[in-house]
């Protein structure tokens, strides 16, 4: 993975869990875009006087959560002359103290919890641990200012069973003035107890107009912006913006990795279903076993994992273009969706395994297809 961006040419930055490769964090966004409501949703409850401490940053990956987050964090660590003066919007200057801190991880009133580099095996770690989480009993008890303090969790269901009721603890008896900014993808999955203390905070997939600005920003702050600059136009825009769904980091991810050439081979593969063609999967598991591949890998899983998901929503409400209809009325059974479901979930898990204990890559991808094949011919899959 390439660093991120620096905030000084000399400082080499560790690999980040939540940093597109060759694109700035979340935290150096120059602007937020798509997420009004959501903003204001959170300035509505701070200017009430009565903000709640604990809130979960929801929505689907990549539209800008964790940019959201950094802009509270920004917001509630500024001075108030350093705040919008009319109080309408979460700007900070990004020349002010505490917009410069944060952008660094280094203000003291603030905490960042994800999943931590392994210095062992240069590599990020697969969770969020308990070690990590201990951080914030430390944290807590350090004498605080006449401020805020900010807690961002990224992403929260990362975070392991003995890191989460950690968390948990944090949050039954939270200090004054602190706030938990606490991002996923996946609320269904967070504990119950932990999803009961907080507000949830929704940030929605960005529609066209605010797509094109938030890709058009990324492009130009992109390590390489010379050769990525360019906006996509006409049908390769309107392939990929469909694709994405409304995810800015989805976009990036096909702009910048043959996405389309992939998402060709994929939709091949499964328009063809129930009959598969083992010699094409074969091949796309030679493409993406190795870690040279890493960006097109975690696309390919990205673009399978959607599709099913297209599939499965589109058995169960009849709702979809023609093509897509008619493929879910030929290979999804309706007594057979909850095996597609459960299809889905194994998907995830495997793959996170396959991480974690960094097993063969091209293994996990036949296997799936050969899940997949068998749900297709109304078998639930072993």
């Amino acid at each position: 993975m390439a660093r991120a961006p620096a905030l000084s040419g000399e400082i080499e930055l560790l690999p980040e869990p939540d940093t597109l490769d060759g694109y700035p964090s979340p935290r150096l966004t120059e602007r937020l875009y798509g997420q009004a409501a959501a903003e204001q949703g959170f300035l509505d409850a701070f200017h009430s006087g009565r903000l709640h401490h604990g809130w979960i940053v929801t929505g689907p990956p990549g539209i800008g959560k964790a940019t959201l987050a950094y802009r509270i964090a920004r917001f509630l660590l500024a001075g108030e002359s350093e705040r919008d003066m009319f109080g309408g919007s979460l700007d900070v200057d990004r020349a002010t103290s505490a917009a410069r801190l944060v952008a660094s991880l280094a203000h003291p009133e603030l905490l960042v919890l994800r999943r931590p580099y392994d210095f062992k095996t240069k590599k990020l770690k697969s969770e969020i641990t308990i070690d990590e989480v201990r951080r914030l009993k430390v944290f807590l008890a350090m004498s605080a200012g006449e401020g805020w303090r900010v807690v961002i969790v990224d992403p929260l269901d990362e975070l392991n069973a003995n890191a989460a009721n950690a968390l948990l603890k944090s949050l039954e008896e939270p200090p004054k003035r602190t706030v938990f900014l606490l991002v996923t993808s996946a609320p269904d999955r967070l504990l119950p107890t932990i999803r009961s203390r907080c507000r949830t905070l929704p940030c929605a997939p960005l529609a066209d107009k605010d797509l094109r600005k938030a890709v058009a920003q990324a492009l130009n702050a992109a390590e390489d912006a010379g050769a990525n600059a360019a906006l996509p136009a006409g049908e390769e825009w309107q392939t990929l913006s469909r694709l994405a769904e409304g995810s800015v980091r989805r976009f990036l991810m096909l702009h910048t990795a043959k996405g389309l050439d992939l998402h060709r081979k994929l939709d091949g593969l499964v328009s063809s279903l129930p009959r598969i063609d083992w010699l094409a999967v074969h091949a796309i598991g030679d493409e993406l076993g190795s870690q040279a591949a890493e960006a097109k890998y975690e696309l390919f899983f990205d673009l399978l994992l959607g599709r099913l998901t297209r599939l499965i929503r589109t058995a169960a409400t009849g709702e979809g273009d023609h093509s897509e209809i008619e493929l879910a009325r030929r290979i999804v059974a309706q007594d057979q969706l909850a095996a597609w479901a459960q299809l889905w979930e194994t998907t995830v898990t495997e793959k996170a395994s396959t991480e974690t204990y960094n097993l063969d890559r091209k293994s996990l991808i036949l296997l799936t297809f050969q899940r997949i094949v068998q749900a297709s011919r109304g078998a639930t899959p072993a």
